[in-house]
């Protein structure tokens, strides 16, 4: 039966098609670098961390020249203050302990306030958290100086040179790696004295390895590629197709790598400020809050509370954003 149903011309309804708007590209036109950064906007937790570590570095700086006291000016007679928020009665901020008002009893002038109190030698928690937080800050900044000099250009110079002289750099490579960090920190100690140089010359002798080896691994995939191919064939230098062509495709790689070195060092530094290798004091550190905040806990937690929380959220923070950038980098990732 079906086969004699017959169709009329009314049946049909001719389609008016119109060829520039079936040529529209309806999505915008991005390239890697703005598709990588929509999607980091996406990612609500990379964005927050972002803006978090925006927010302390601003701070950290801007108070070398407006810090709230001198973080190394002792004032043996306002010894374990609790903090103190002007004229706030709330817990844990009004200057009370146990029921006592130790800004009272301490005779601490009207109008004097220690807003994240004081420690066993009378000195300003703020101000010294500040420059624990700076001194971190500075330790992230040389790890990413020694990834971006040494580790770039290191594993870049294997990959692309490869036979013996790739031979030769990777065993050096593996020399180095198999040293602890701590021990290279000690033989340091015994040339120079404790302090940021020892920490500083410590980074710079191990902290680059893992970039250099991401680096070449890279480059051994990158070199065989058509474009650099086409770059050796038209007779350009070395040095201009690592400037020109490798180095642009290796960002994602970089980055990513460069955001998950600095909270190692950071928690490096303040380890090793911890233990008593680090910085001498009177210098702040964020490692020496937390070892002298861990000797009176019990009776003073907030000398704890503090720079363990600073130290968290800085390593949170970090480790966050390196997974968003990881995410947007990866032209793979589900997160559209």
């Amino acid at each position: 039966m079906a086969d004699n149903i017959k169709l009329g011309a009314d049946a049909f309804k001719h389609v008016q098609v119109n060829t520039a708007e079936q040529e529209k590209i309806a999505a915008p036109s991005l390239t890697f670098t703005q598709d990588a950064i929509r999607r980091l906007k996406q990612n609500k937790a990379a964005l927050i961390s972002f803006w978090v570590l925006v927010v302390i570095a601003v701070v950290a700086i801007v108070t070398i020249w407006f810090s709230p006291a001198d973080p190394n000016a002792q004032h043996l007679a306002y010894q374990h203050l609790p903090p103190k928020w002007g004229g706030l009665d709330i817990p844990f901020v009004n200057g009370v302990r146990k029921g006592v008002d130790l800004y009272a009893t301490n005779h601490v002038p009207k109008g004097t306030y220690f807003l994240l109190g004081t420690d066993y030698l009378g000195r300003d928690m703020l101000s010294r958290i500040l420059v624990g937080t700076r001194v971190s800050l500075f330790i992230a900044f040389l790890a990413t100086f020694f990834d971006l000099t040494i580790g770039v250009f290191y594993g870049i110079i294997s990959g692309w040179k490869g036979g013996l002289t790739d031979t030769i750099m990777q065993r050096v490579i593996e020399i180095i790696s198999s040293v602890p960090n701590l021990v290279v920190v000690i033989l340091m100690l015994l040339v120079f004295k404790p302090g940021l140089t020892s920490i500083i010359l410590a980074i710079a002798m191990t902290g680059w390895v893992t970039m250099a080896r991401l680096v070449r691994a890279q480059t051994l995939q990158l070199k065989d590629q058509e474009f650099i191919l086409a770059a050796r064939t038209l007779g350009e230098s070395g040095s201009k197709i690592a400037f020109k062509h490798l180095i642009p495709n290796l960002s994602s790689t970089i980055i990513i790598q460069t955001m998950f070195t600095i909270p190692t060092a950071i928690f490096f530094e303040a380890f090793l400020s911890y233990i008593g290798i680090g910085l001498p004091a009177p210098t702040a550190s964020l490692g020496t809050l937390l070892s002298d905040g861990q000797k009176v806990l019990q009776i003073y937690p907030s000398e704890l509370v503090f720079p363990a929380i600073i130290i968290v959220v800085l390593m949170l923070a970090f480790n966050l954003l390196a997974d968003g950038l990881r995410d947007a980098f990866d032209p793979r990732s589900n997160n559209r």
